[in-house]
């Protein structure tokens, strides 16, 4: 039996609640509120807090490095509200009837594929070489921002009553590409750090 015991031998300081951990603590508890006024058609509330989700994760970033509050805390929890919230909209415009362009549920389930490779392998990574540091690419980075903005742009063509399909399955397509080659360049970095931890 494995245990998983690397809690009890991290600093506490490195376990603090921070104003950055808080709005990301913010962030994630506003994903429950978000799906469900998507799913009572309350778009506007929902928008809404998709933007404030969004800008709760701007400025945690900003003020953790500004001020010198980065704790591993926090940056283990940024990434994972960053995939709930992404995820848990996705499922939302896949399966509610809406006005709106709908996602389509291959598309969900990449995704959903996607970051239960990535948690999974940072596990496994971990069961097999001790503690390891893993940082946002800058793929990743932009994959996420333009996840969002998909959503934000999915979220203003109901407000103006556009219907740009073409323009729609591009920019999907664009975000499949992202997704994809985000989860490819993670496989690689954690390959190579196999390769390195076995010389």
């Amino acid at each position: 039996m494995i245990r998983l015991n690397f809690w009890s031998g991290i600093p506490a300081a490195e376990k603090r609640i921070t104003i950055p951990t808080l709005l990301t603590l913010m962030r994630l508890i506003s994903v429950p509120c978000i799906v469900w006024s998507m799913i009572v058609l309350r778009w506007t509330v929902a928008f809404n807090l998709i933007l404030f989700a969004s800008l709760t994760d701007l400025l945690d970033g900003y003020i953790a490095r500004q001020f010198n509050q980065q704790t591993w805390f926090g940056a283990c929890l940024d990434p994972i509200a960053d995939k709930v919230l992404i995820i848990s909209v996705y499922a939302a415009l896949a399966f509610v009837p809406s006005p709106l362009f709908t996602i389509p549920v291959w598309f969900l389930l990449l995704v959903l594929l996607k970051e239960l490779l990535l948690v999974g392998s940072a596990l496994l990574l971990y069961l097999y070489v001790g503690a390891f540091e893993v940082r946002p690419t800058g793929l990743g980075k932009l994959t996420m921002l333009v996840q969002v903005l998909f959503i934000i742009w999915v979220f203003a063509c109901y407000f103006f009553g556009w219907v740009p399909v073409k323009t729609y399955y591009g920019v999907l397509g664009i975000v499949f590409v992202l997704v994809l080659s985000s989860l490819m360049q993670y496989a690689k970095i954690g390959f190579d750090y196999l390769k390195v931890r076995s010389l």
